[in-house]
């Protein structure tokens, strides 16, 4: 290989940088000091390449974060190294006059920091790389599998990370008045259903950036609700930690097919005319749904994550669901609680990055079984207040068969909303049909005696057949009249 070959790889080899980008940033700030807030949530000290230029940042952020504010011009700047001792870092000073003096003006400032922070990107991933590669030969302990997950969020973490986002309030009173058109086109639920359109009355659907939990008892019924609002959604992501995926699918075909789940299970027990049924189900099955199915070894929430955003960017999934919340992988370095308060944050943070609603499956503690009334409350969420506190929607499940085999209620199961962000808490009756995995809403004529006929008057709101006509165009004119 020639001279000409080595000099291309020594220049290959060079990080990502523009020092000409960092030096007009810099010299643009000592001319302008009010030009600071312009960028200073753009670029942070480490994104600067050259050691001088990081350190003359942080002088200029210290200066600008004082109360009051000191001025940070040649001369300050220059007291600044001298003080702490590292003035030969800018030439004695000469440095900083020689930025303050070749800078024209401050007026592209903005873009000079783009290009710095997009330099640090370059060399962030060039990083991220070598520590792949690195992790390729030494794996301490860890499959391949773990290192391709924690590869995937670090590169995951870096391509959808996004500057700060400020808007004004005509743009959001704007995206509002796109919302409730888009709910009013939709005919009310603006998200992906629930499988239940009184609980979608209730809630408006499971909205995009919503974290949902569905929590119960054991044997209550949890992932067949879940799965009744997959088949609705059409394109879930499931994680399933429980269940292996071909039973996860017979069980969404009994429930399209309205046929017991046993026939799919134990086929030599199914009558002769059941097979025809299930082909037929399992053809519905496939029409509504493109979904895709994790159900290997437990995860943790960084690796969950990892997942969801890879598979998001292939196709965009709808909704993320997750099969149970007890099942997750954590350290067991710290106390449990504060473990599951962090996973409890990272879901409601994936809910907000991929804008789909994230629903976790959740088992109740056993508080609940020392009560007369054994109805859940939000207290009886196992081991983790950050469900409650970080949850847009907590649906509990009760069916009284579990506890009064022969009670007046056994047909029945109630949803109990115990907390609704966008709406009033509230309950509503179904007809659970475990065998056939689904659960029907009752009738009027169905519900026990002694509680209200419908949802709607249980809500105290006019219902969707007595409501006035609505305006089919909602109007944009929201100034002063």
């Amino acid at each position: 290989m020639g001279d000409h070959g080595y000099s291309r790889i020594e220049q290959i080899r060079v990080p990502p940088q523009s020092v000409e980008a960092e030096q007009a940033v810099l010299g643009g700030l000592m001319l302008a000091p009010d030009a600071y807030w312009q960028v200073a949530d753009m670029v942070n000290e480490a994104d600067f390449y050259r050691r001088d230029h990081q350190l003359i940042w942080r002088a200029i952020a210290e200066a600008a974060d004082s109360h009051p504010p000191r001025p940070y011009d040649a001369v300050t700047l220059g007291e600044w190294f001298e003080s702490q001792g590292l003035a030969e870092q800018v030439a004695g000073g000469a440095y900083l006059v020689e930025l303050a003096s070749t800078t024209p003006s401050a007026a592209n400032i903005r873009a000079y920091a783009e290009i710095v922070a997009d330099k640090a990107k370059l060399r962030q991933l060039i990083e991220i790389g070598t520590g792949i590669v690195n992790n390729g030969f030494v794996p301490d302990g860890r499959d391949s599998a773990e290192i391709i997950a924690d590869a995937q969020q670090a590169v995951g973490s870096l391509a959808t990370s996004k500057g700060h986002r400020l808007k004004s309030v005509n743009d959001g009173l704007s995206e509002m008045v796109d919302g409730m058109q888009r709910r009013l086109n939709a005919g009310g639920t603006l998200g992906t259903s629930f499988g239940l359109s009184h609980m979608d009355d209730m809630t408006g659907g499971k909205q995009p950036g919503d974290l949902i939990i569905i929590a119960a008892r054991p044997s209550m019924g949890k992932t067949t609700l879940a799965l009744q609002g997959c088949l609705a959604a059409g394109r879930p992501l499931i994680f399933s930690f429980e269940t292996m995926a071909e039973k996860l699918l017979a069980r969404m075909t009994a429930h399209c097919g309205r046929l017991p789940l046993r026939w799919i299970l134990f086929p030599q027990d199914a009558p002769d005319f059941a097979f025809e049924r299930i082909t037929e189900a399992a053809r519905i099955v496939k029409s509504k749904l493109t979904a895709s199915i994790y159900d290997g070894r437990r995860l943790t929430s960084s690796q969950l994550r990892a997942i969801a955003i890879r598979e998001h960017a292939k196709s965009p999934v709808r909704e993320i669901v997750i099969d149970h919340f007890g099942h997750m992988r954590r350290a067991g370095k710290g106390r449990a609680d504060a473990e599951q308060g962090e996973d409890m944050k990272e879901f409601k943070a994936l809910a907000r990055e991929l804008n789909v609603p994230v629903i976790v499956l959740m088992q109740l503690n056993r508080g609940v079984e020392t009560r007369t009334d054994k109805r859940p409350m939000l207290s009886d969420l196992r081991e983790c207040g950050a469900a409650e506190e970080d949850a847009d929607i907590v649906a509990m499940l009760y069916r009284d068969v579990y506890y009064n085999p022969q009670g007046p209620l056994k047909e029945y199961a109630e949803i109990l909303l115990r907390k609704n962000r966008d709406g009033e808490p509230g309950e509503l009756w179904t007809k659970p049909c475990l065998p056939e995995m689904r659960f029907d809403e009752c009738e009027a004529q169905s519900r026990p005696s002694g509680s209200v006929t419908s949802i709607e008057q249980a809500r105290g709101v006019p219902s969707r057949s007595s409501a006035r006509a609505q305006p089919s165009r909602i109007s944009t004119t929201y100034g002063d009249r």
